[in-house]
């Protein structure tokens, strides 16, 4: 949010100033009763100032949480946001009143980047996002087609086996090479093939999570016109979106020409034209709403299940003894077998721990972004109508309340613990919970425990001499390490 000292700051300023001049002037609304407690605020800019200096904002957000309480109000700009830290308040928005908490905050990203809110992941909540939601979970997503998907993900972690075997005893970035992995599982499973432009929209979609999170100037003062023409950002975006364009373009023509399916099957386009001829539909699926979803799918598919491999191996490299103890268990489990299946990796125990832990202090989506649409309440006070909700996973994981040595990477906590992935344990909800929960859990699952799994098995892993690991975090809605992993993979001596 720094500006540089241009004439675009003289502009922002001045307008400012006249803002200032004028709101005294504006007829004062009454707010709503009893709402959550509330930090100090400043004019016009409300509770902006605790978010600078403070770290990323679900870090600068869980310490204002640990200070005045765990549900607030807040208001950002000229946005009012309600932030949520406790397990208690959080099931009252996502499971007892779902629907009143169940739609998206706008965004000059989100709307730019998903036309319109056209997807499932940004839709606003009602027929139109159920109708997009059922397709996804019984044609898309559903557990026999990610099953399919299983011969992908072999080929391409296989592949990524070998490379690091070649780069033995040599430092290499871990970080790149697993998200150019989940890229090209990402696009052959969506597209039938690995796409020739899949290098740029995986930096489009980096681009596009980065700049979505609803922390622009424009998104902060929605009502202010000038800052909506000064945002530089949504210029950007637009150039991006053209750009996505024509890469999806062409990706859709050729799969209604039958020139896809390198690898045979049907991929999730196919799903999606399918049943764009549908007749029956309530709502029929336009060539928009084709590519935001493609876009939803290549985005949560590609960045979110990268970062979750990477920050569990940056946590082993840190944590030796969790190392060794996982590579045991997998070694002894596959003795004498030259790869590791996907049916082999449900008896892997230790290793679902360790991806457990990683979800619970690293979950890919820290603030869990949710709008009210109806009159509802959390913990005992009102959230106002058309409010910003913000559910703090990151908070709720670290929180010392809920879990012992809340800051340790710790995977043995989880030992003989019923707590899951469905949402049904709120201090714990990586995937969200409630009817926007993530759909694409078993797909993102499956390619995480099988990508560790080979890593662990096939190589050991040492940091390049006087390097350690950084973990501190990028900015966006998918929160990544920042800077790459750096180690230096060797062929077990057993081998």
């Amino acid at each position: 949010m720094e500006l540089p000292l241009s004439f675009t700051t003289l502009i922002l300023f001045t307008s400012f100033v006249l803002l200032l001049i004028i709101k005294p002037w504006r007829k004062p609304t009454s707010p709503p009763k009893h709402l959550p407690p509330s930090p100090p605020k400043l004019p016009l800019i409300g509770h902006l100032h605790h978010l600078v200096g403070g770290g990323l904002p679900h870090q600068a957000l869980a310490t204002l949480s640990q200070k005045y309480g765990p549900v607030l109000h807040l208001r950002l700009g000229e946005v009012p946001a309600v932030l949520i830290s406790s397990r208690e308040a959080a099931h009252e928005v996502l499971k007892a009143q779902d629907p009143a908490c169940a739609d998206r905050p706008d965004s000059i990203g989100t709307k730019i980047m998903w036309y319109d809110y056209a997807d499932l992941a940004f839709s606003p909540y009602g027929e139109h996002w159920r109708q997009m939601r059922k397709i996804c979970i019984l044609e898309m997503l559903s557990a026999r087609n990610v099953k399919s998907f299983a011969s992908i993900r072999h080929v391409e972690v296989s592949r990524l086996i070998d490379s690091l075997r070649s780069s033995s005893g040599r430092v290499v970035n871990l970080t790149a090479r697993v998200f150019a992995l989940s890229g090209i599982i990402t696009s052959r499973a969506a597209f039938g093939k690995v796409i020739r432009d899949r290098d740029a929209l995986t930096e489009m979609m980096k681009e596009a999570v980065g700049m979505s999170g609803g922390f622009e100037l424009a998104d902060l003062f929605p009502s202010w016109k000038l800052l909506n023409v000064l945002c530089f950002n949504k210029y950007k975006l637009l150039r991006m979106r053209r750009r996505m364009d024509a890469i999806l373009d062409v990706i859709l023509e050729d799969h209604r020409l039958k020139q896809s399916g390198e690898f045979g099957g049907e991929d999730i386009v196919d799903v999606l034209l399918r049943m764009q001829k549908k007749k029956e539909l309530q709502f029929p699926i336009t060539n928009d709403n084709v590519k935001a979803i493609i876009f939803d799918m290549f985005s949560a598919g590609t960045e979110t299940t990268a970062t979750a491999i990477d920050w569990a191996m940056a946590e082993l490299m840190r944590n030796p003894t969790v190392m060794q103890k996982a590579q045991a268990e997998i070694r002894q489990a596959l003795k004498g077998k030259t790869t590791v299946e996907e049916r082999d990796v449900e008896g892997l125990k230790y290793l679902k721990l360790v991806v457990k832990e990683t979800l619970r202090l690293h979950p890919p989506i820290p603030l869990l972004p949710r709008a009210c649409r109806e009159k509802c309440e959390a913990g005992g006070y009102s959230i106002p109508l058309k409010s910003k909700v913000m559910i703090n996973i990151y908070a709720m994981g670290r929180s010392s309340e809920y879990w012992e040595e809340a800051e340790t990477f710790k995977p043995e906590r989880f030992e003989g613990s019923r707590i899951d992935f469905a949402g049904s344990n709120l201090e714990y909800i990586p995937f969200g919970a409630g009817r926007r929960a993530c759909p694409g859990i078993n797909f993102g699952l499956a390619t995480v425990e099988v990508t560790l799994a080979q890593l662990l098995y096939h190589l050991d892993w040492r940091l390049p001499e006087g390097m350690g690991v950084d973990m501190a975090e990028e900015e966006g809605i998918a929160v990544s390490r920042k800077s790459g992993l750096f180690v230096v993979p060797t062929a077990p001596i057993s081998s």
